[in-house]
């Protein structure tokens, strides 16, 4: 069974045991989440919301509090001597899928 979910503006297609990094979500390491946007529901039949699966829900445990990758912002005017170097590392939250309900 499959679900695709949305959380942080971004919609994710995650199975139970699956890793992933989504925006930073609120909580401690150890502590569960319950992820409520559940777009689709897959597997023997697929259920499709409209917009959301009515009483779906995807629980995942937090297992890191971290930052991204860094990407550099580079801001550059031709012939004005302007340049402007910054960096940029988004806040991320690691989970694991323990189950999907439906």
């Amino acid at each position: 069974m499959y679900a695709v979910i949305k959380t942080g503006g971004k919609q994710y297609r995650v199975s139970q045991g699956d890793i992933l990094r989504v925006e930073k979500l609120i909580g401690n390491v150890g502590d569960t989440v319950k992820l409520d946007e559940v777009l689709l529901l897959g597997g023997d039949s697929i259920k499709i919301g409209a917009p959301l699966v009515q009483g779906a829900q995807v629980e995942a445990k937090i297992t890191a509090q971290g930052r991204g990758e860094k990407i550099i912002v580079f801001k550059f005017r031709r012939r004005k001597n302007y340049r402007r170097k910054t960096g940029h590392r988004q806040p991320v939250t690691t989970l694991h899928i323990t189950s999907i309900k439906g």
